[in-house]
């Protein structure tokens, strides 16, 4: 395998792996969701719980704060994940028709011309929305809420940064795809999710799935 598509392949891993973990937050989020639905529907749990000495640490605002801060963490830290495996949403009107080696060519123009600027602008703007958090040390706007609200908003950060790194091992593999050898070409397509349609039209050195035989047998 050569260098460049190495080093696309270590890239991939960070978005991937930690898109993949942040997934499991799915599941305290929606236990969180249901104990507080419940404890505070239902008359008995919630005067019960009330009377806690610990209650502080489960009263309903605390749980609202904490609900959103995990469905934002795990929205942010999905981007990129959800970018390499092509789980984002694609109005492909016209795209889809295209042969393979077009739809490349459109998506790495699409990277360079609205991704790059865009995720390095949301990044500059994210730095200063956190440091303002941290510096003014911005808690729940209750006062009983969730404080230093800046950890939650650091994740900003994390997330639009795992999306520039999934944005640039797509490129690196669309350059590969594009302009590399046989290898390099067949290497990067198996690594590429971004396609509309499964066949090379535009194959490289006759990089095209075999045609389809018939098995029907001719009427006598």
């Amino acid at each position: 395998m050569s260098i460049i598509l190495k080093m696309a392949n270590y890239i991939d891993v960070l978005p991937r792996r930690i898109g993949m973990a942040g997934g499991w937050l799915i599941l305290p989020l929606i236990a969180i969701i249901m104990f507080d639905v419940v404890t505070r529907k239902i008359d008995f749990l919630r005067i019960g719980m009330s009377e806690l000495s610990w209650y502080w640490l489960i009263e309903p605002i605390k749980l609202q704060d904490l609900e959103w801060h995990l469905h934002g963490v795990l929205l942010l830290l999905s981007f990129g994940f959800g970018y390499l495996v092509n789980a984002h949403v694609r109005v492909d009107i016209f795209r889809e028709k295209l042969t393979a080696r077009s739809q490349a060519k459109v998506e790495l123009f699409g990277l360079l011309v609205f991704a790059v600027p865009y995720l390095l602008t949301v990044l500059y703007y994210a730095w200063i929305f956190v440091h303002a958090s941290y510096t003014q040390g911005e808690g729940s706007e209750s006062l009983t809420g969730i404080p230093v609200r800046w950890i939650v908003k650091s994740f900003t950060i994390y997330g639009f940064t795992l999306a520039f790194l999934a944005v640039l091992t797509t490129m690196i593999r669309l350059c590969a795809y594009l302009w590399g050898g046989p290898e390099m070409h067949r290497q990067a397509r198996d690594d590429l999710q971004i396609f509309a349609i499964d066949d090379d039209h535009e194959g490289h050195q006759g990089h095209s799935l075999p045609e389809e035989t018939s098995h029907t047998k001719p009427f006598a």
